[in-house]
């Protein structure tokens, strides 16, 4: 008489869920990067004429020195950003909102560039791009990204180079 042997049943049995409780579903998540664009100013006059924007940043992922910051950016610090990156990273770096240069043009009827229209609907292209920017995860380890959310002037002669977690 032979027995037949059975596989065994807990190898291949599904995992309970542990159900979630009103406390996890409400509690700060484990990890988050939370990076507005907000308060656009505009400064100067005549050809000496530029908008910049607040970027505040709130995180509590390890790789950033500082868990909160607030700089202030103008539209070429954000090309500046995105060149450093597509330059010296691995990742497919999202593109900018326009330049916008028929706006730029003289003599038109309107603010150009400074259009509050125009400001709102590029600071909210500013947002989607450094939030994609900002979330992925081999961008996060780029010391251009690391001074562009978090230090006040942006050191262009800096040394691009990968954080290192200490």
């Amino acid at each position: 008489m032979a027995t037949e042997e059975k596989p065994p049943q807990d190898a291949t049995r599904r995992l309970q869920p542990k159900k979630q409780t009103l406390d996890d579903a409400y509690a700060a998540p484990a990890n988050f990067l939370e990076i507005d664009v907000l308060n656009p100013i505009t400064h100067g006059v005549a050809r000496k004429r530029y908008t910049d924007y607040e970027v505040r940043m709130r995180t509590n992922l390890p790789v950033f020195k500082m868990k909160e910051s607030s700089v202030r950016r103008r539209y070429s610090d954000f090309e500046w950003l995105r060149n450093e990156l597509e330059r010296d990273s691995k990742i497919v770096v999202p593109p900018l909102p326009g330049k916008a240069w028929k706006r730029q043009l003289p003599f038109r009827g309107d603010e150009g560039i400074f259009d509050e229209e125009f400001i709102e609907e590029r600071k909210k292209g500013l947002e989607m791009f450094i939030n994609k920017v900002a979330g992925h995860p081999l961008a996060q380890n780029e010391r251009c990204l690391h001074m562009f959310l978090q230090d006040p002037e942006i050191d262009r002669n800096y040394v691009p180079g990968k954080i290192r977690n200490s």
